[in-house]
């Protein structure tokens, strides 16, 4: 049965792989060998590929990046099944699984700043920066709600209570096997104070709901695996297999960003670059 905050009702059980890019920038070599990944994973296996634009963060994505997208791909020969998901129409579904998270206790508000964070002398570093040291997680329910009414938060998930009522759990990735949770960025937040979501939430809501079996993604959310998992089992959702591939690189050595503009495919198509070029380097 599906979960009331999905916004479905049934999901396919068939495989579905998906490309879900957010349009703050245009799309690189890097991302076209993602998508290229995940079309051929899924129309190898005669399943379903998937378009979703995670534009949740309305203060970056752009409609031209969007349009860019779309002209990409199509210029790549990618096609996609169903329409085209936006994650900017989904905000009532995923406020209702923050809901459910707070209900269960499991998530409480923070109004901490990138700089507060950075100057806590306690705050350990992890792969990603600054660790969040729980500064907000120990206020009591009269100050919460005092603050809560007075400013905006963000609002982050006491791990060390979720993985105590999940209890353990694995997850699984194509090269590197069975993985057992461990969520090294501590408290990690599942809304921002100015959309009212965040990524970590909003994608397994999403994945839930379009019925997507395999995630095939970089290798740099790999780390950000851990937390989706324990979403996944706190909201009763179901996990997909992940495929995380190594990253293209820039003749500097360094992984392509948007910033590299000379790596864009709007730019490399007016070299003359060909899609069965592009392709073939994937």
């Amino acid at each position: 049965m599906t979960a009331p905050y999905l916004g479905v009702e049934t999901v396919d059980n068939s495989i579905t792989t998906r490309f879900a890019p957010s349009p703050t920038g245009l799309l690189h070599r890097g991302h076209a060998a993602s998508a290229m990944a995940a079309w051929r994973l899924a129309r190898a296996a005669g399943g379903r590929f998937i378009l979703r634009i995670e534009d949740i963060d309305s203060t970056r994505c752009r409609p031209e990046f969007e349009s860019a997208i779309l002209a990409d791909l199509a210029w790549l020969g990618l096609d996609w099944d169903g329409p085209v998901w936006r994650q900017s129409e989904r905000t009532p579904v995923y406020r209702a699984a923050l809901d459910r998270l707070i209900e269960m206790g499991l998530a409480y508000p923070c109004f901490c700043t990138r700089a507060d964070i950075a100057a806590a002398a306690s705050a350990p570093h992890g792969p990603e920066g600054p660790v969040y040291p729980g500064t907000c997680r120990s206020l009591d329910a009269a100050t919460r709600a005092c603050r809560l009414a007075a400013e905006p938060a963000a609002w982050r998930l006491d791990v060390a209570a979720a993985l105590a009522r999940s209890g353990p759990l694995r997850w699984h990735d194509a090269t590197q096997g069975w993985q057992r949770v461990a969520v090294a960025e501590g408290d990690f937040v599942i809304a921002r104070r100015d959309i009212g979501t965040a990524y970590a939430l909003a994608v397994v809501v999403d994945d839930a709901a379009q019925g997507v079996t395999d995630v095939v993604r970089g290798q740099d959310l790999f780390t950000a695996t851990h937390g989706q998992r324990l979403l996944q089992a706190l909201l009763g959702l179901p996990t997909p297999r992940y495929h995380h591939h190594p990253l293209l690189l820039g003749a500097d050595g360094r992984r392509l960003a948007k910033r590299d503009a000379g790596e864009t495919l709007a730019a490399l198509r007016a070299k003359g670059v060909t899609p069965a070029e592009i392709l073939a380097s994937t």
